[in-house]
């Protein structure tokens, strides 16, 4: 949710990561003959998230850093024919929703098979597998984290405590019962749950989860998801984004140019939406088919970095 983007284009993007590579190479090549293993520098205490980049070559449905095809402003409201809905939005391409973590760019080149840095969800992910919680990666850890990873087919396994780990290990914490601290209202009706701070979605009719939860990706900083009380109040199968001009599949309506919409990239990055909750195509369909116009939204929490 922006106006006035300027947008980057995916080549040019990829040449601006390409380059950053060559340099970071350079740069580990002539560490490596010009500064002694005993006198090199600390690591950080631990790698930021927005100095993160993806752990593996990007597929065919994922790029660097994607942008989200949100909509700037409410859109222009109308009753789309039935020849119109009965389009499917095209399927999204072969491993655009593969779980690959975000990763230092030293840890990326070298290829490491097990991070000494630290993550930036570090004691999160140490508490959640009952590891001692320091914030600080041993060793143990990397190989604790490595375990978790391969079993989720994370990408790559590397034993980094970064974004794509921990938002999987929320996604886990909350399919049992994800209201279990009661922060989405029970209601008769049916409520569309966002939990920002889990980065997961759900819909619930009283005490019951009638879809979800499923993992999402919420506004980012300064575009945050408003949180609070909203109301579907338009649907849109095939809509497009007045912004990117690029689709927005499965598009729900529920405060002015924030929707579920579902995105044909990796909803798995540092960086949040414009202020759409973005779902996989996957998700996004079945939620369309839950929702209806006048349900109710409610919206809580704080996306990390948001």
């Amino acid at each position: 949710m922006i106006s006035g983007r300027i947008v980057r284009h995916p080549a040019g993007a990829a040449r601006r990561v390409a380059g950053a590579l060559v340099a970071a190479v350079v740069v580990l090549c002539l560490g490596a003959g010009s500064v002694a293993a005993d006198t090199a520098p600390e690591p950080p205490a631990a790698v930021a998230e927005s100095d993160l980049v993806p752990g593996v070559a990007p597929g065919p449905g994922q790029s660097w850093q994607v942008d989200t095809p949100d909509q700037a402003l409410a859109p222009k409201v109308y009753t789309p024919s039935a020849r119109e809905d009965a389009v499917e939005p095209r399927a999204a391409a072969p491993g655009t929703y593969d779980l690959v973590e975000y990763v230092p760019l030293s840890d990326a080149v070298a290829k490491v098979s097990c991070s000494k840095l630290t993550g930036p969800y570090q004691r999160q992910i140490e508490q959640w597998l009952k590891l001692k919680v320091d914030g600080k990666q041993s060793a143990s850890d990397c190989k604790a984290v490595q375990k978790f990873q391969k079993s989720y087919r994370i990408k790559p396994a590397i034993g980094f405590a970064g974004p794509v780990t921990w938002y999987q290990m929320m996604l886990l914490s909350a399919r049992k019962n994800p209201n279990a601290e009661k922060n989405c209202p029970v209601k008769s009706y049916r409520v569309a749950c966002v939990d920002l701070n889990r980065q997961v979605t759900w819909v619930q009719k009283g005490g019951k989860v009638v879809f979800g939860p499923v993992q999402m990706r919420s506004g980012r900083k300064g575009h945050a998801t408003r949180a609070g009380w909203h109301t579907v109040y338009w649907r849109h199968k095939n809509h497009w984004s007045t912004l990117y001009n690029s689709p927005m599949p499965y598009a729900q309506f529920f405060d002015g140019g924030e929707a579920f919409h579902a995105v044909y990239g990796s909803i798995y990055t540092t960086l949040g939406s414009w202020g759409c909750v973005n779902l996989k195509l996957g998700d996004a369909k079945k939620l369309w088919g839950v929702l209806k116009k006048g349900d109710k939204v409610y919206v809580w929490g704080h996306r990390t970095g948001s």
